[in-house]
């Protein structure tokens, strides 16, 4: 197993305090630490949530985001200094931003982004808002600039060093008129990773992350949303299908056992829709099972 350290990250800035704030608790609750024999390395805290759009940006919170992805990027930076690979426990998807941040100090690098929904939503498209429908967009330089071009560092990541996997919201995504991805960045829709494989979609994905011209490793991004909503109902946006447990400890297991991967968000889980925990431990056992190379 890698040198693993938890950063709790309950920030609901880009989405609306539903319970999704309280993941980090949850899944520690549940022994995540202890299976990954992680330490834990800090709890970076949001300030309070505003649900009124900015005016000027159609946003949530641009401005608290901007700071919380600063706090969050020198948290993740003292990790990877010490060398550690850092698990960052969220909160919704505009955590990625900070996560992202830290390596883009960095250099360049890549994203593996597991997700439901591709996330590339403009502010006009989005009805309420909410960053955590953009971050893709946002990470790649597309937005308002206060989150698009971060300490003056953007774009995050380049078209070309993203791997989308898994999103299945193709005709949700039309609807609301949300901008296209670009024709650069690399997508491996949920149909696609069926035909090929779990395995065959991760070691693909990877290989585009690590190739020629690729940057120096790559981050991971789990939003839970990307399972099958008969497995994974303990979310906000729910969306028919998605992937089994096997199929996402697959990618994860693949996806983290090249030496690429730099670190690893988890997103989105809602514990207040798991009343009994369930969900909460299963998805930790989940992530133990992919970091951990000798289990079969």
């Amino acid at each position: 197993m890698r040198n693993l350290a938890i950063i709790e990250a309950p920030s609901v800035l880009g989405l609306r305090p539903t319970g999704v704030e309280e993941l980090p608790d949850a899944l520690l609750d549940a022994g995540l630490a202890e299976g990954l024999g992680a330490v834990r390395a800090g709890r970076v805290e949001p300030p309070p949530y505003n649900p009124q759009r900015d005016p000027e940006t159609g946003l949530l919170n641009p401005g608290d985001i901007a700071a919380y992805s600063t706090a969050l990027a020198d948290t993740v930076g003292g990790v990877l200094d010490d060398g550690r690979f850092p698990v960052v426990l969220g909160g919704d998807c505009s955590v990625l931003l900070g996560s992202l941040l830290a390596l883009r100090r960095r250099g360049r690098h890549g994203l593996l982004f597991l997700d439901g929904h591709t996330d590339f939503y403009q502010p006009s498209a989005e009805p309420a808002g909410e960053v955590a429908s953009m971050e893709l967009a946002l990470a790649t330089g597309r937005g308002p600039r206060v989150l698009a071009d971060l300490e003056g560092r953007g774009p995050l990541v380049r078209d070309e060093d993203v791997v989308a996997l898994g999103f299945r919201d193709a005709e949700e995504s039309a609807a609301y008129g949300m901008q296209p991805l670009p024709s650069g960045l690399h997508a491996l829709e949920l149909d696609t990773v069926r035909a090929l494989g779990a395995g065959e979609a991760a070691r693909r994905a990877a290989g585009l992350l690590t190739g020629d011209g690729a940057g120096a490793g790559y981050w991971i991004h789990l939003d839970v949303d990307v399972l099958d909503d008969a497995v994974m109902p303990a979310v906000d946006h729910r969306l028919p299908d998605g992937l089994t447990w096997q199929e996402l400890e697959t990618v994860l297991r693949t996806a983290l056992s090249g030496g690429g991967a730099l670190g690893l968000t988890v997103a989105i889980f809602n514990p207040r829709l798991d009343p009994d925990g369930a969900i909460a431990q299963r998805l930790g056992d989940c992530l133990v099972r992919a970091f951990d190379t000798d289990i079969p």
